[in-house]
């Protein structure tokens, strides 16, 4: 492999020619390599939307010579477009701070913008990138905006996501309105409720989830450029943040702002644990609804069978004709996954010793990934298989039927006591509660088949 030298305020440092990015990076790379996990392309991309901000702002307050902005922004766009991941190679598991990932940002766009110059890799000149590409920040004040801005725009494509899968579950409550079925609580039978509702309630779950992550955008949009290293601004230019905060609104369409108290921005990372709580939820959501699913279509002939799935694959290596609930059990393991990531961002929450909080790289990576699995599962959920489930309303009306549970109208007309020995005898019998009550001519057959109406159950 070819190398080339560099220096830093270290030493000497050697790195490979290609690459993009310099000595610090080189550094970052061999000091922990201890995990395949680098940082979301997503929040690079947030990163490098900062740092073209940065320069562009930089140019018009005066403080960076024009050419050079325009070849650090050039060379910012060429980032974005080309998707450059081999670039970024420094582990999560770094610095607290992600300084480690904030001067790979600066290394990269600053060569570039050298050679767009015409110069080369590696010589710092004529664009440097701490005094250049960083110039008017810190990575304590960087990383945080970076990462507001990346899970504000993922926490967009996330709902969206969601959305899709609560449309398909609205569709689903109105064609299963109609469809009589055994409510079960305890997983023991219970009084009838229709198909639709159910899913209905499943929709309405999805429907708050979407309310709990708008509910935390506010905070996300509060962007903490412009502390610098602890919240104070040394060595920020004023207008700095104002001109970076306001290009990157214009840009992204999302009304960013500064943030109520940059100490507190960089200090904590509220925003992230109060996303990943409701992003938590809705993880516990998916997996209900999901869990349920499954149960509902257990079967065909040993379980409950009331709803059937899209058969989308064969099931077993050993059983022929077995078609299992594959997307629901994906589903379920998207949703312990994000719980996972929303544990790990509490405790990453709690890591913020004084004016700095030390976990910004794991942070950034739990919440991003959390949200992309979860709503890309929530998604294809959605399509494949909430889409194409079917009703089994013969199944579903036999198990009504069946249900010692039918009998709780009775009470009301014969007393709790002497419906509850109708139920116990139903079920020793091996009878229905309609049979056994005709035999027992309690009550005129007119009457019994009026009070154990299924329909005349169910409330909507």
């Amino acid at each position: 492999m070819n190398v080339r030298q560099e220096f830093d305020s270290m030493g000497e440092v050697s790195l490979p020619e290609a690459s993009w990015y310099g000595a610090q990076t080189q550094r970052a790379i061999e000091n922990f390599d201890v995990s395949p996990i680098t940082m979301p392309i997503s929040f690079l991309e947030a990163l490098t939307l900062v740092k073209k901000a940065a320069a562009i702002t930089n140019a018009a307050l005066g403080g960076l010579d024009t050419k050079l902005a325009e070849a650090i922004a050039q060379a910012a766009d060429d980032v974005l477009a080309e998707n450059c991941a081999n670039d970024f190679p420094v582990n999560i598991f770094q610095t607290g701070s992600g300084t480690s990932t904030n001067m790979n940002m600066n290394e990269v766009l600053a060569n570039r913008a050298n050679v767009i110059l015409g110069g080369k890799k590696g010589t710092r000149s004529p664009v440097h990138p701490n005094d250049h590409v960083n110039m008017g920040q810190s990575s304590n004040d960087i990383i945080p905006t970076a990462l507001h801005i990346a899970d504000r725009l993922a926490a967009g494509v996330f709902m969206d996501n969601l959305r899709t899968l609560e449309k398909s579950l609205s569709a689903k409550e109105k064609e299963f309105e109609g469809v009589i079925k055994l409510g079960r609580t305890h997983l023991q039978d219970a009084v009838p409720m229709t198909l639709g509702q159910e899913f209905g309630a499943f929709r309405v779950q999805i429907s708050k989830g979407i309310a709990r992550i708008a509910h935390c955008s506010s905070h996300l949009e509060e962007l903490a450029v412009g502390g610098t290293a602890v919240g104070s601004g040394l060595n920020c230019p004023e207008g700095f943040a104002e001109g970076v905060i306001a290009w990157i609104a214009k840009n992204t369409g999302i009304p960013f702002v500064p943030a109520i108290s940059r100490f507190e921005a960089i200090a904590s990372r509220d925003a992230q644990v109060e996303l990943m709580g409701a992003v938590n939820t809705v993880a516990i959501s998916l997996g209900k609804i999901a869990e349920d699913i499954r149960i509902l279509s257990s079967g065909p002939r040993g379980g409950l069978g009331e709803i059937t799935l899209p058969p989308l694959q064969p099931g077993s290596s050993i059983m022929p004709g077995k078609v299992n609930p594959v997307m629901p059990e994906m589903m379920l393991q998207a949703a312990a996954f994000a719980r996972g990531q929303a544990l790990s961002v509490s405790i990453g929450g709690s890591t913020g010793p004084l004016q700095l909080n030390m976990m910004h790289p794991l942070i950034a990576w739990c919440s991003l990934r959390s949200m992309e699995v979860l709503g890309s599962s929530a998604q294809v959920f959605a399509e494949r298989c909430i889409s194409g489930i079917k009703a089994n309303e013969k199944r579903a009306s036999e198990w009504v039927e069946k249900s010692l549970a039918l009998v709780t109208p009775l009470a009301l007309k014969l007393g709790y006591d002497k419906a509850a020995e109708l139920a116990h005898e139903a079920y020793i019998s091996g009878k229905t509660i309609r049979e056994v009550v005709n035999a027992a001519s309690l009550l005129p057959e007119e009457e019994v088949d009026h009070l154990l109406d299924p329909r005349a159950m169910i409330r909507k």
